[in-house]
């Protein structure tokens, strides 16, 4: 484990449309003592080509590849078994970071002694036009991540000499919470950048952007990563997270359209 490196974990599946803006975005950071491990799930596009073009011009990159098709879960611990780094951030293929992305994030962690910290993001179309704004919360603990997944997933970093060498639930999806999670009940708080620092990418047809539609994943998040019994699962995901869900995406419009207007949305 080399201190002071950032490892960037990145799964590739069927995203050559997306890759290059993601690879250039951390090319674009402030901070550069960073290694960037993509992982290809068996995609059937050019992306996997693409990743290779930046590898062979920037010896940061590495692809690896899966043998078969096992999910974002497996592609993101193959890259976390991979990787060489004090810390460990994760960017999707069809994401973005802005450029000081990491140094701000590093600089709240040597402030607050903390293993874990997030920020702020904004929301994109698949032509790129930002249209919304997630506005994270300062500080986040184990018990409100069990509630509900408060943690953009983009923007998340943590310090490997205080969480272990924790891995994701392999599940095909939610496993994002269910990690955040498992690591927040080793850090026990994670601290956030108010300002927004990532672009997040809503892709036509994806059922992600409407957490209540993945009612059998959330709960078997309790079940699987909780290791609570199937009722206590149900009667979770239904009396405590859909609520908490709810009454986040409420409070996230009211910041970012009433309360304040330090971060607007940009108009390109």
């Amino acid at each position: 484990m080399t201190d002071g490196l950032v490892s960037i974990i990145t799964s590739l599946y069927n995203s050559g449309k997306f890759i290059g803006r993601a690879i250039e975005s951390v090319q674009a950071q402030t901070y550069q003592n960073w290694e960037m491990i993509v992982t290809d799930d068996c995609s059937t596009d050019g992306g996997p080509s693409i990743v290779e073009k930046y590898a062979a011009a920037d010896p940061r990159i590495k692809l690896l590849r899966m043998k078969e098709n096992g999910g974002p879960g497996r592609c993101r611990n193959n890259s976390i078994q991979n990787a060489n780094g004090r810390y460990i951030a994760i960017l999707d293929s069809d994401d973005k970071w802005l450029p000081d992305k990491l140094e701000k994030q590093l600089q709240l962690m040597k402030d607050k002694c903390c293993g874990m910290v997030h920020s702020s993001y904004y929301v994109c179309n698949e032509d790129g036009k930002i249209y919304g704004l997630v506005r994270c919360k300062r500080k986040v603990k184990y018990w409100r991540m069990v509630c509900d997944n408060a943690i953009g997933f983009l923007t998340m970093m943590y310090d490997r000499t205080m969480t272990g060498d924790l891995l994701m639930p392999t599940i095909r999806k939610r496993q994002d919470w269910g990690f955040n999670i498992k690591l927040l009940k080793v850090c026990r708080v994670a601290f956030g950048v108010d300002e927004p620092l990532a672009v997040y990418t809503i892709r036509e047809n994806s059922i992600s952007r409407d957490k209540l539609s993945l009612t059998k994943y959330n709960i078997a998040i309790y079940n699987e990563v909780l290791h609570y019994s199937k009722l206590k699962s149900v009667l979770m995901f239904y009396c405590v997270f859909a609520p908490f869900y709810g009454g986040k995406k409420f409070l996230n419009y009211l910041k970012t359209r009433c309360f304040s207007n330090k971060y607007s949305i940009p108009k390109s």
